[in-house]
């Protein structure tokens, strides 16, 4: 999926209401990192402690943050693929990076990490927080990876919103790997229970793409 909405930067989806509203609430006289403003859209969405669907995501809720966002979709135990992905993902790997591992993104030697850290996201449920080390050949310095589960429409949990950001990203050259050097988890929350809930247009992969440029998301046909 394409599309920049304009006028929603630093927003987030009131799930009660469907309103948007503006990320400056979670400010509290500082400027969040990118990292931190996907953590508070997501904990926005929230409702009595639960996971939230992967429908209530929004791209106007993402604002600046949406070239750095990326949607895993859980394949198998330890396992997950790209869904969606922005720009700058793109860039890191050179490529179109839809329907790749997660662990594409890693060198070999973290791989069974990522493994362990993506069983967490899905199954306890957790949020991750990841430190990357970058290799000076590709011209990546640290990078900074958040996961944060989400319940596919059948109320599993499946899908994970992601964000990564990684130092010196202009002068990189891609195909880009990364090392893990520190993992941070905590709990998510409960999965709710199986009950239908409204889809918030625009970021449900069913979705025709939206119209503009960067950033953007790209949908798996």
């Amino acid at each position: 999926m394409t599309g920049s909405i304009h006028g929603f930067d630093r927003a987030a989806v009131r799930p009660e209401t469907g309103k948007v509203i503006a990320m400056e609430r979670f400010r509290s006289g500082r400027s969040l990192s990118l990292i931190r403003q996907a953590e508070a859209y997501w904990r926005a969405l929230c409702r009595d402690g639960e996971v939230p669907l992967r429908t209530r995501i929004d791209p106007r809720g993402l604002g600046n943050v949406l070239q750095y966002a990326f949607m895993l979709e859980r394949i198998a135990p330890g396992l997950a693929r790209f869904r969606l992905a922005g720009q700058h993902l793109i860039d890191l790997a050179g490529m179109e990076v839809r329907g790749m591992p997660l662990t594409a993104f890693f060198v070999p030697a973290a791989r069974g990490r990522i493994a362990s850290v993506l069983e967490a996201v899905f199954d306890r449920p957790s949020i991750a927080e990841l430190t990357l080390s970058g290799q000076a050949r590709h011209r990546t310095g640290e990078g900074r990876m958040i996961l944060l589960p989400l319940r596919c429409d059948r109320g599993e949990i499946s899908r994970a919103l992601g964000v990564l950001v990684a130092e010196s990203a202009g002068d990189a050259v891609p195909p880009c790997r990364f090392d893990l050097a520190a993992t941070a988890l905590s709990p998510a929350g409960r999965p709710a229970p199986d009950r239908p809930e409204p889809a918030v247009p625009g970021f449900a992969e069913s979705q025709a793409p939206l119209g503009g440029r960067a950033p953007h998301l790209r949908v798996v046909k």
